[in-house]
Protein backbone atom coordinates (compact mmCIF):
# COMPACT_ATOMS: atom_id res chain seq x y z
CA UNK A 1 0.00 0.00 0.00
CA UNK A 2 2.90 2.38 1.38
CA UNK A 3 4.87 1.55 -2.18
CA UNK A 4 1.34 2.61 -4.54
CA UNK A 5 1.50 5.81 -2.35
CA UNK A 6 4.91 6.70 -2.81
CA UNK A 7 4.73 5.96 -6.46
CA UNK A 8 1.39 8.15 -7.18
CA UNK A 9 3.50 11.02 -5.54
CA UNK A 10 6.24 10.14 -7.58
CA UNK A 11 4.44 10.47 -10.66
CA UNK A 12 2.56 13.70 -9.64
CA UNK A 13 6.21 14.99 -9.38
CA UNK A 14 7.28 14.22 -12.50
CA UNK A 15 4.39 15.26 -14.88
CA UNK A 16 4.69 18.65 -12.32
CA UNK A 17 8.11 18.81 -13.56
CA UNK A 18 7.28 18.32 -17.23
CA UNK A 19 4.26 21.09 -16.80
CA UNK A 20 6.64 23.51 -15.44
CA UNK A 21 9.24 23.08 -18.20
CA UNK A 22 6.49 23.58 -21.01
CA UNK A 23 5.54 26.51 -19.56
CA UNK A 24 8.99 28.48 -19.10
CA UNK A 25 9.73 29.24 -22.54
CA UNK A 26 12.35 32.22 -23.26
CA UNK A 27 12.50 35.51 -21.99
CA UNK A 28 10.02 38.27 -24.15
CA UNK A 29 11.63 40.11 -26.62
CA UNK A 30 14.80 37.28 -27.61
CA UNK A 31 12.98 35.18 -29.75
CA UNK A 32 10.43 33.39 -26.53
CA UNK A 33 7.11 34.82 -28.15
CA UNK A 34 6.34 36.63 -24.74
CA UNK A 35 7.23 34.19 -22.53
CA UNK A 36 5.74 30.55 -23.69
CA UNK A 37 2.99 32.02 -26.32
CA UNK A 38 2.83 30.59 -29.73
CA UNK A 39 1.96 33.82 -31.08
CA UNK A 40 4.89 36.22 -32.11
CA UNK A 41 4.20 39.90 -30.11
CA UNK A 42 4.55 42.70 -32.35
CA UNK A 43 4.41 46.51 -31.67
CA UNK A 44 3.93 48.40 -34.73
CA UNK A 45 4.12 52.25 -34.35
CA UNK A 46 1.58 53.73 -37.15
CA UNK A 47 2.10 57.29 -38.63
CA UNK A 48 -1.62 58.41 -37.87
CA UNK A 49 -4.80 58.22 -39.78
CA UNK A 50 -4.11 61.44 -42.45
CA UNK A 51 -5.02 60.11 -45.84
CA UNK A 52 -6.70 57.35 -47.34
CA UNK A 53 -3.46 55.37 -48.32
CA UNK A 54 -2.54 55.28 -44.53
CA UNK A 55 -5.78 53.88 -43.57
CA UNK A 56 -5.12 51.13 -45.95
CA UNK A 57 -1.86 50.44 -44.86
CA UNK A 58 -2.96 50.30 -41.65
CA UNK A 59 -5.93 47.81 -42.75
CA UNK A 60 -2.67 45.65 -44.42
CA UNK A 61 -0.85 45.48 -41.51
CA UNK A 62 -3.72 44.76 -39.06
CA UNK A 63 -5.20 41.86 -41.30
CA UNK A 64 -1.32 40.63 -41.90
CA UNK A 65 0.04 40.26 -38.22
CA UNK A 66 -3.44 38.45 -37.00
CA UNK A 67 -3.81 35.58 -34.44
CA UNK A 68 -4.78 33.55 -37.01
CA UNK A 69 -1.27 34.27 -38.90
CA UNK A 70 0.54 33.75 -35.57
CA UNK A 71 0.46 37.48 -34.22
CA UNK A 72 -0.29 39.45 -31.04
CA UNK A 73 -0.25 42.72 -32.44
CA UNK A 74 -0.40 46.11 -30.43
CA UNK A 75 -1.12 49.22 -32.77
CA UNK A 76 -0.42 52.36 -31.89
CA UNK A 77 -0.86 55.46 -34.26
CA UNK A 78 1.05 58.77 -33.10
CA UNK A 79 -1.12 61.04 -34.96
CA UNK A 80 1.78 62.36 -36.79
CA UNK A 81 3.82 63.28 -34.13
CA UNK A 82 6.99 62.03 -33.55
CA UNK A 83 7.58 62.13 -29.96
CA UNK A 84 4.39 60.68 -29.67
CA UNK A 85 5.40 57.91 -32.18
CA UNK A 86 9.23 57.32 -29.86
CA UNK A 87 7.17 56.90 -26.97
CA UNK A 88 5.33 54.64 -28.35
CA UNK A 89 8.43 52.55 -29.19
CA UNK A 90 9.94 52.70 -25.81
CA UNK A 91 6.54 50.93 -24.68
CA UNK A 92 6.65 48.21 -26.38
CA UNK A 93 10.84 47.63 -25.72
CA UNK A 94 9.31 48.14 -21.90
CA UNK A 95 6.69 45.20 -22.51
CA UNK A 96 9.23 42.73 -24.08
CA UNK A 97 7.93 42.24 -27.42
CA UNK A 98 9.36 40.23 -29.88
CA UNK A 99 9.27 42.35 -32.78
CA UNK A 100 8.52 46.01 -33.33
CA UNK A 101 7.46 47.35 -36.59
CA UNK A 102 7.76 51.42 -37.52
CA UNK A 103 6.17 53.91 -40.35
CA UNK A 104 8.67 56.39 -39.08
CA UNK A 105 7.04 59.77 -39.35
CA UNK A 106 10.65 61.42 -39.93
CA UNK A 107 13.70 60.53 -40.98
CA UNK A 108 15.86 62.16 -38.12
CA UNK A 109 15.64 61.26 -34.42
CA UNK A 110 15.55 57.70 -34.09
CA UNK A 111 19.07 56.97 -32.71
CA UNK A 112 18.31 56.66 -29.75
CA UNK A 113 15.59 54.63 -29.54
CA UNK A 114 16.03 52.04 -32.00
CA UNK A 115 19.65 51.62 -30.15
CA UNK A 116 17.76 50.86 -26.81
CA UNK A 117 15.63 48.22 -28.85
CA UNK A 118 19.05 46.48 -30.14
CA UNK A 119 20.18 46.53 -26.86
CA UNK A 120 17.35 44.47 -25.56
CA UNK A 121 17.36 41.96 -28.61
CA UNK A 122 14.04 42.99 -29.78
CA UNK A 123 14.56 43.70 -34.05
CA UNK A 124 12.91 46.68 -35.66
CA UNK A 125 11.07 46.18 -38.92
CA UNK A 126 10.80 49.74 -41.13
CA UNK A 127 7.87 49.67 -42.70
CA UNK A 128 6.63 52.26 -45.82
CA UNK A 129 9.17 54.69 -44.87
CA UNK A 130 12.90 55.00 -43.99
CA UNK A 131 15.20 56.80 -41.01
CA UNK A 132 18.67 58.26 -41.32
CA UNK A 133 19.94 56.13 -38.43
CA UNK A 134 22.43 53.78 -39.07
CA UNK A 135 21.08 50.32 -40.57
CA UNK A 136 22.79 48.24 -38.16
CA UNK A 137 19.97 49.34 -36.11
CA UNK A 138 17.22 47.70 -37.65
CA UNK A 139 16.69 44.47 -39.04
CA UNK A 140 14.87 45.22 -42.39
CA UNK A 141 12.66 47.80 -44.39
CA UNK A 142 10.08 46.90 -46.92
CA UNK A 143 7.91 49.59 -48.76
CA UNK A 144 8.16 51.88 -51.84
CA UNK A 145 10.81 53.94 -54.20
CA UNK A 146 9.50 56.73 -53.59
CA UNK A 147 12.50 59.34 -55.47
CA UNK A 148 11.21 56.79 -58.61
CA UNK A 149 7.55 57.89 -57.88
CA UNK A 150 8.72 61.60 -58.08
CA UNK A 151 10.76 60.99 -60.86
CA UNK A 152 7.78 59.14 -62.56
CA UNK A 153 5.64 62.15 -61.84
CA UNK A 154 8.22 64.79 -62.94
CA UNK A 155 8.79 62.79 -66.68
CA UNK A 156 4.75 62.74 -66.89
CA UNK A 157 5.20 66.77 -66.36
CA UNK A 158 8.14 66.97 -68.53
CA UNK A 159 6.69 65.22 -71.48
CA UNK A 160 3.36 66.89 -71.51
CA UNK A 161 4.96 70.58 -70.37
CA UNK A 162 8.14 71.05 -71.33
CA UNK A 163 8.82 73.89 -74.07
CA UNK A 164 5.13 75.44 -73.05
CA UNK A 165 6.41 77.89 -70.28
CA UNK A 166 3.81 75.70 -67.97
CA UNK A 167 3.81 77.41 -64.21
CA UNK A 168 4.00 74.90 -61.48
CA UNK A 169 2.98 74.54 -57.44
CA UNK A 170 3.53 71.82 -55.32
CA UNK A 171 2.16 70.67 -52.18
CA UNK A 172 4.45 68.50 -50.10
CA UNK A 173 4.19 65.62 -47.66
CA UNK A 174 4.83 65.79 -44.45
CA UNK A 175 7.95 67.79 -43.78
CA UNK A 176 10.89 65.65 -43.25
CA UNK A 177 9.40 62.63 -44.20
CA UNK A 178 11.20 60.19 -46.38
CA UNK A 179 7.96 60.09 -48.64
CA UNK A 180 8.41 64.12 -49.20
CA UNK A 181 12.40 64.37 -49.50
CA UNK A 182 12.32 60.92 -51.88
CA UNK A 183 9.43 62.31 -53.65
CA UNK A 184 10.84 65.90 -53.69
CA UNK A 185 14.10 64.70 -55.16
CA UNK A 186 13.19 62.39 -57.94
CA UNK A 187 10.48 64.93 -59.71
CA UNK A 188 13.08 68.11 -59.28
CA UNK A 189 15.33 65.69 -61.59
CA UNK A 190 12.73 64.74 -63.91
CA UNK A 191 11.50 68.10 -64.71
CA UNK A 192 15.20 69.44 -64.45
CA UNK A 193 16.46 71.66 -67.92
CA UNK A 194 12.36 72.33 -68.68
CA UNK A 195 10.96 75.43 -68.67
CA UNK A 196 8.66 74.66 -66.53
CA UNK A 197 8.77 77.08 -64.01
CA UNK A 198 8.13 75.77 -60.15
CA UNK A 199 6.26 78.89 -58.75
CA UNK A 200 6.02 77.51 -54.98
CA UNK A 201 6.22 74.36 -52.96
CA UNK A 202 4.85 74.06 -49.61
CA UNK A 203 3.83 71.47 -47.22
CA UNK A 204 -0.05 70.42 -46.77
CA UNK A 205 1.29 67.40 -44.24
CA UNK A 206 -0.32 64.60 -46.42
CA UNK A 207 -3.70 65.96 -45.46
CA UNK A 208 -6.48 66.87 -46.87
CA UNK A 209 -7.50 69.68 -45.22
CA UNK A 210 -3.95 70.79 -45.56
CA UNK A 211 -3.77 70.24 -49.71
CA UNK A 212 -6.95 72.62 -49.81
CA UNK A 213 -5.84 75.73 -47.50
CA UNK A 214 -2.33 75.71 -49.24
CA UNK A 215 -4.23 75.64 -52.68
CA UNK A 216 -6.28 78.34 -51.60
CA UNK A 217 -3.05 80.44 -50.47
CA UNK A 218 -1.46 79.39 -54.04
CA UNK A 219 -4.70 80.65 -56.02
CA UNK A 220 -5.22 83.76 -53.80
CA UNK A 221 -1.44 84.73 -54.71
CA UNK A 222 -0.65 83.56 -58.44
CA UNK A 223 -4.50 83.05 -59.76
CA UNK A 224 -5.00 81.49 -62.97
CA UNK A 225 -1.26 81.78 -63.75
CA UNK A 226 -1.04 78.05 -62.51
CA UNK A 227 -1.01 75.70 -65.01
CA UNK A 228 0.32 72.51 -62.92
CA UNK A 229 -0.01 70.92 -59.15
CA UNK A 230 2.16 68.12 -58.30
CA UNK A 231 0.75 66.83 -55.28
CA UNK A 232 3.13 64.26 -52.99
CA UNK A 233 -0.28 62.09 -52.32
CA UNK A 234 -3.71 62.03 -53.37
CA UNK A 235 -5.20 63.45 -50.68
CA UNK A 236 -4.14 66.75 -50.77
CA UNK A 237 -4.49 67.12 -54.17
CA UNK A 238 -8.64 66.26 -53.45
CA UNK A 239 -8.04 68.98 -51.42
CA UNK A 240 -6.74 71.17 -53.55
CA UNK A 241 -9.56 70.21 -56.12
CA UNK A 242 -11.92 72.05 -53.52
CA UNK A 243 -10.16 75.24 -53.59
CA UNK A 244 -9.62 75.14 -57.25
CA UNK A 245 -13.64 74.51 -57.69
CA UNK A 246 -14.09 77.55 -55.21
CA UNK A 247 -12.25 79.82 -57.42
CA UNK A 248 -14.31 79.19 -60.62
CA UNK A 249 -11.32 77.15 -62.21
CA UNK A 250 -11.81 73.44 -63.54
CA UNK A 251 -9.91 71.07 -62.12
CA UNK A 252 -7.72 68.73 -64.97
CA UNK A 253 -8.58 71.29 -67.44
CA UNK A 254 -7.93 75.20 -66.42
CA UNK A 255 -4.99 73.19 -63.76
CA UNK A 256 -3.92 69.95 -64.97
CA UNK A 257 -2.92 67.84 -61.35
CA UNK A 258 -0.75 64.82 -61.25
CA UNK A 259 -0.26 62.93 -57.92
CA UNK A 260 1.04 59.90 -55.77
CA UNK A 261 -0.80 57.18 -54.16
CA UNK A 262 -3.78 55.72 -56.41
CA UNK A 263 -6.21 55.27 -53.28
CA UNK A 264 -9.75 54.95 -54.69
CA UNK A 265 -10.66 58.70 -54.51
CA UNK A 266 -7.64 59.52 -56.27
CA UNK A 267 -8.15 57.36 -58.86
CA UNK A 268 -12.22 58.23 -59.65
CA UNK A 269 -11.03 61.86 -59.86
CA UNK A 270 -8.48 60.69 -62.16
CA UNK A 271 -11.28 58.69 -64.31
CA UNK A 272 -13.61 61.53 -63.96
CA UNK A 273 -10.79 64.15 -65.73
CA UNK A 274 -10.26 66.35 -62.27
CA UNK A 275 -6.67 64.48 -62.57
CA UNK A 276 -4.83 63.92 -65.44
CA UNK A 277 -2.00 61.26 -63.77
CA UNK A 278 -1.53 59.45 -60.68
CA UNK A 279 1.96 57.30 -59.76
CA UNK A 280 0.86 54.31 -57.64
CA UNK A 281 1.85 54.04 -54.08
CA UNK A 282 1.26 50.24 -53.15
CA UNK A 283 -0.43 50.52 -49.51
CA UNK A 284 -0.74 46.83 -49.17
CA UNK A 285 2.75 45.87 -47.08
CA UNK A 286 1.40 43.91 -45.01
CA UNK A 287 2.18 40.37 -45.83
CA UNK A 288 5.75 41.29 -46.97
CA UNK A 289 6.62 43.09 -42.76
CA UNK A 290 4.82 40.16 -41.43
CA UNK A 291 6.75 37.52 -43.51
CA UNK A 292 10.09 39.37 -42.94
CA UNK A 293 9.18 39.57 -39.05
CA UNK A 294 8.95 35.93 -38.96
CA UNK A 295 12.17 35.29 -40.34
CA UNK A 296 13.83 37.55 -38.25
CA UNK A 297 12.40 36.00 -35.49
CA UNK A 298 13.27 32.68 -36.06
CA UNK A 299 16.63 33.62 -36.71
CA UNK A 300 16.81 34.06 -40.17
CA UNK A 301 18.94 36.19 -42.29
CA UNK A 302 16.65 38.79 -44.57
CA UNK A 303 16.92 40.98 -46.96
CA UNK A 304 18.36 44.54 -45.60
CA UNK A 305 15.13 46.25 -48.35
CA UNK A 306 12.28 45.21 -50.00
CA UNK A 307 11.19 47.09 -52.49
CA UNK A 308 7.25 47.22 -54.10
CA UNK A 309 6.66 47.73 -57.29
CA UNK A 310 4.61 50.63 -58.17
CA UNK A 311 2.04 51.71 -61.41
CA UNK A 312 1.16 54.82 -62.96
CA UNK A 313 -2.13 55.78 -64.11
CA UNK A 314 -3.37 58.08 -67.01
CA UNK A 315 -7.56 58.70 -67.31
CA UNK A 316 -8.07 56.11 -69.31
CA UNK A 317 -6.41 53.43 -67.40
CA UNK A 318 -7.72 54.52 -64.26
CA UNK A 319 -11.37 53.66 -65.58
CA UNK A 320 -10.05 50.65 -67.07
CA UNK A 321 -9.25 49.23 -63.18
CA UNK A 322 -11.10 51.05 -60.70
CA UNK A 323 -13.54 49.02 -59.78
CA UNK A 324 -11.12 45.72 -59.44
CA UNK A 325 -8.74 47.78 -56.92
CA UNK A 326 -8.58 46.90 -53.45
CA UNK A 327 -7.87 50.13 -51.80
Amino acid sequence: MKKSIFAAAAMLGALAMVATGCAGGGAPGAGGNGGGSDLITVGFAQTGSESGWRAANTESMKKAFSEENGFKLTFNAADNKQEAQISAVRNFINQGVDAIVIAPITVDGWDDVLKEAKDAGIPVILEDRTVSASDDLYASWVGLDFEQEGRTAGEWVKENFDGKGANLVVLEGTTGSSAALDRATGFDEAIKGTDVKVMDSQTGDFTRDGGKKVMEGYLQKYGKDINVLFAHNDDMGLGALDAIKAAGLTPGKDIQIVTIDAVKDGMTALANGEFNFIVECNPLLGEKAAALVKDVVDGKTVEKRTIVEDQSFTQEQAAEVLDSRPY
